[in-house]
């Protein structure tokens, strides 16, 4: 078989449906509530028909599921995620549920892991996160030592000012003093808003995916895949594109892989997520993503100006 074949067999088996496994005919008596039935599942209390002794697996599984991990969708849902997230969404979307891990349920396990391997569960121990708060942190701390003797230098030259220069000499000192202090207020409180998005990640990223969802879900709704989409539905939709960027972000952040490799992929993988989703060609799909993505980043960096703006004039008045 020649790799076009193989590719071929590849696209049939993205766009086919999850298939659930035959009932079984054999006969059962449920062990929990002594039901004789025929199938995969006794229909009065959810026991497995399968139920054998307790191996290394079986003590796994049952750790897993304290996480939530024990189910397998969990496991199916991040391998169609990578390999065909679109029909994926679409498949869960049209009421295949139970193949499949819940979107929001996901979403937090998945922040909670990127976290722990940002935090120094990665091949070199590296905590990302301390990082970036460490140099936020000592920047501030040195602009406010050398801020602290420029002030000191600038008071004793405006001593000197004031005995060999007259009263609109020191009106000029006063007012460059001033507009300093707004600077270095200004470079305070950017700083302040870094620290708070590196520590309140999950809350921003709720937020950020209710925000971007809104001029995507525009571009998106009477798309040919789903051409009567609804707003709800295609939230989920989102929720479950985050999580696979998500996932791609913490295995590159599990191998120390630079951030803006990261960037990248996570962009690729969701073009190709919502190229399938909703059938469009690739360059409407970029098109869509890249407007919808300018918006809210536009309006987020101006919010941070004027945080930082706010906080320069409240700290220098």
């Amino acid at each position: 078989m020649n790799l076009k074949e193989k590719y071929s067999q590849f696209k049939t088996w993205q766009k086919k449906s999850y298939q659930v496994k035959p009932l079984s005919v054999e006969e059962h008596t449920c062990a929990t509530c002594g039901t004789k039935y025929q199938g995969n599942y006794c229909p009065r209390c959810g026991q497995s028909a399968v139920v054998g002794r307790y191996s290394l697996k079986t003590a796994l599984l049952l750790f897993l599921d304290v996480w939530g991990l024990g189910n397998r969708s969990m496991f199916r849902t991040i391998r169609d995620l990578l390999l065909r997230p679109g029909y994926m969404i679409r498949d869960y979307l049209s009421g295949m549920q139970m193949a499949y891990f819940p979107p929001f349920k996901m979403f937090f396990l998945l922040i909670t892991f990127s976290i722990l391997v940002e935090s120094g569960l990665n091949i070199k121990g590296e905590n990302r996160l301390a990082q970036v708060t460490e140099t936020f942190g000592t920047d501030t701390e040195e602009d406010d030592l050398q801020a602290s003797q420029e002030d000191g230098l600038q008071a004793s030259q405006e001593d000197d000012l004031q005995a060999s220069q007259e009263d609109a000499a020191n009106m000029t000192a006063e007012k460059q003093k001033k507009e300093k202090e707004m600077q270095e207020a200004f470079v305070k409180g950017f700083t302040s808003a870094v620290i708070f998005m590196n520590d309140h990640q999950t809350i921003l990223m709720l937020i950020w995916l209710l925000v971007i969802s809104l001029p995507l879900y525009l571009f998106f709704r009477h798309c040919p895949a789903v051409p009567d989409f609804r707003y709800p539905e295609f939230f989920v939709a989102t929720v479950y594109v985050n999580n696979l960027t998500v996932f791609v972000s913490m295995v590159l952040d599990f191998f120390c892989i630079d951030q803006m490799v990261e960037i990248f992929a996570s962009f690729v993988f969701s073009i190709i997520a919502l190229k399938q989703l909703s059938a469009y060609s690739y360059t409407r799909t970029f098109f869509c993503i890249v407007v919808s993505f300018a918006c809210p980043i536009i309006i987020a960096i101006a919010g941070v100006i004027f945080y930082g703006i706010y906080i320069g004039i409240t700290s220098a008045m």
